[in-house]
């Protein structure tokens, strides 16, 4: 009659140790997240990550583990520093950069700050031609390769062969055909998430283009890292001298999504530009890192003869990259340096706008010492939770006097880019959001001339044109469950 105490008392005292075990391990987690997550990291993010931990100790730690640190593997690290040197000793056209007035006294400090976080000079003697057009851009694009005659190399973000941009693939292997070096590069995560990846891959490989995924996970081939840690840079380079960068993808302008429920299919609206000059080696500088990175092979720079431009209608240029290869956000710091600098007004035009504390302070403080502030979103989002963490960020910005244009839906905005007075221009692959200045690698071209902010200034009308203002009463009246969902979205954005 004794047994069945005897079972019951070994079963609670397993429980019991089991419960010991489970509240000492959650101790353990709490104990040494207190001194782990904060370590190099914004309050906001080290706040988010505690509280998920907190809240769901066990899982939250997992995912800290997966995701919580923002540093590439070292090797890439060291690779990074080592092609720095290499293009603090090959750069040209750092002659051609002309300081005559309106040279603005508080640009100089700023160049040097990008100098010495990217490696890159400001140089002189460049043109650009703006493409808001999708197909323009592509067929841009195309054109510039069908002319290449040494080398074609080609890194984009997302990439697909389908029906608007199969002439591109054409032009590569016409390219391939006649003896031109074809290199292209891919972000892997996100070229896989699309359909026809395989394809891709097939067709690269039968034109005969030497072509590499980018930060792959393939931890069977020993290939891992934080998978949210991304190449995000968006750039086409043709013999050395002509470069395309800005916000577009080279993929059909839908993203193969499916029809919405009211029957409208989003498309994407961008902003490309076509470099020509010194500039153009500068970002086929970042090529060769990222193909060094992935590949091991250094690509060492050809001699170009940069065209003659005359110095009174060419424009000053400076890359500025970023992401987790370099020690500091080189955009956060680029962006709030301007910000600061600026005397009049400040143009943001960026679909992801989730900025961190110090970016919302620089916009707001400028909005709030009577400067002319606007901001270019979306009405539509195409990501759930950054379209409701942007949204939560809403009422500080309008509060503080920042005027908000929602471009209509169906369009997403996508172009990415901010003027400062009439003297500076950023364009480039960055977004305004945290994932932008932590986790993602990206392309910045700092730009100063009046050809192009004029082209600009044009570009940020048509955005009015086809937008809503948004003001302060309209918002203010969003149900209360909304701004629920928007501030909890902004929560999960802050975790870096």
């Amino acid at each position: 009659m004794s047994e069945p105490s005897t079972t019951s008392g070994l079963g609670a005292l397993i429980v019991l140790i089991v419960a010991i075990l489970v509240l000492a391990t959650v101790v353990i987690i709490a104990i040494v997240s207190l001194v782990v997550v904060p370590r190099n990291r914004r309050p906001q993010s080290a706040l988010a990550w505690l509280l998920l931990i907190y809240i769901l100790p066990l899982i939250g730690f997992l995912l800290f583990v997966t995701f919580g640190s923002r540093r590439l593997p070292k090797r890439r690290r060291d690779q990074q520093d080592e092609i720095n040197t290499y293009i603090l000793e090959t750069t040209e056209g750092m002659d051609r950069v002309a300081k005559d007035p309106p040279w603005p006294p508080w640009l100089e400090p700023i160049v040097e700050l990008n100098r010495n976080l990217g490696a890159m000079p400001l140089v002189g003697g460049n043109t650009a031609h703006l493409y808001t057009d999708y197909s323009s851009s592509i067929a841009a694009m195309t054109s510039a390769v069908q002319t290449a005659t040494r080398s074609v190399h080609a890194e984009f973000y997302i990439m697909s062969v389908d029906d608007e941009t199969e002439e591109f693939f054409q032009a590569l292997e016409a390219a391939v055909e006649r003896g031109v070096v074809v290199r292209v590069l891919y972000d892997h995560v996100a070229s896989l998430r699309v359909p026809g990846y395989r394809r891709l891959r097939r067709r690269l490989t039968a034109m005969g283009a030497q072509h590499q995924a980018m930060l792959p996970i393939r931890p069977w081939r020993g290939q891992w890292q934080r998978p949210d840690l991304r190449n995000h840079r968006k750039f086409l380079i043709v013999d050395g001298s002509t470069a395309f960068t800005g916000s577009q993808n080279l993929i059909e302008r839908g993203y193969h999504r499916r029809s919405r429920r009211d029957g409208s299919r989003l498309e994407w609206r961008e902003l490309m530009v076509r470099f020509d000059g010194p500039i153009a080696a500068g970002i086929e500088a970042l090529f060769a890192t990222d193909w060094y990175s992935e590949t091991n092979e250094l690509l060492l720079r050809e001699a170009v003869i940069p065209p003659e431009i005359d110095p009174g209608q060419g424009l000053d240029a400076q890359v500025v990259p970023s992401g987790p290869a370099f020690e500091g956000e080189n955009n956060l710091r680029l962006f709030n340096s301007l910000v600061y600098a600026a005397q009049e007004q400040v143009q943001i035009c960026s679909p992801y706008f989730v900025p961190d504390e110090s970016m919302l302070y620089a916009i707001t403080t400028a909005a709030q010492s009577g400067l002319d502030v606007q901001l270019f979103v979306s009405e539509v989002g195409d990501q759930t939770l950054v379209f409701h963490a942007q949204r939560s960020y809403y009422e500080e910005l309008l509060r503080a006097g920042v005027r908000i244009w929602l471009y209509r839906s169906p369009t997403v905005l996508h172009a990415k880019h901010f003027t400062i007075d009439d003297q500076v221009a950023i364009i480039g692959s960055s977004n305004m959001d945290m994932r932008s200045f932590s986790l993602n690698l990206e392309v910045s071209v700092m730009v100063r001339g009046e050809s192009i902010l004029r082209e600009l200034r044009a570009i940020e009308q048509t955005y009015r044109e086809n937008s809503r203002e948004l003001t302060l009463d309209e918002w203010l009246r969003r149900p209360a469950h909304m701004r629920a969902f928007d501030d909890l979205a902004r929560v999960t954005a802050a975790l870096q």
